[in-house]
């Protein structure tokens, strides 16, 4: 199974007077429509430079990651493969699309902290008791 990875253009900003002041990533636009479902919830999530966040799974939603400042891998199992994506300041800022039921990791693979945003559906709530760690996980990071 190949999961849904979404490129985001930088664009260059400029003040009304022309002087060059910074940039814009379009992360999320509802007409875009690449997954079936609309974010219910946006947070951050920070990873410390050589460690990771994971493995664990979700059964009550998916989750849509985009690294906006450094760079991660995101592993997703299926089945007994494993497959890696890089998203963040030098992979295009992509979005990568995890669906419920699929064990996820998401791997620094930069000497800073990586600042990584999270847009799922459903929101998170504590009494559901959504995440799981999954006992076959044997990918190795690499860190």
């Amino acid at each position: 199974m190949t999961f849904d990875r979404l490129e985001h253009p930088k664009i260059e900003t400029q003040h009304t007077d022309g002087d060059p002041n910074g940039f814009l990533v379009p992360i999320y636009n509802i007409h875009e429509n690449w997954y079936s479902s609309r974010p219910a919830q946006v947070y951050l999530t920070v990873v410390l430079p050589g460690k990771c966040k994971g493995p664990h799974l979700h059964h009550m939603r998916n989750g849509a990651f985009t690294c906006v400042k450094g760079n991660v891998k995101i592993v997703i199992k299926d089945g007994d493969n494993y497959e890696e994506h890089l998203s963040g300041e030098d992979y295009g800022y992509a979005t990568v699309f995890v669906p419920i039921g699929k064990p996820s990791m998401v791997v620094n693979v930069c000497g800073e902290e990586a600042y990584v945003l999270n847009m799922p559906f459903h929101a998170y709530r504590k009494e559901d008791n959504d995440e799981l760690i999954p006992k076959d996980w044997d990918y190795d990071p690499k860190i």
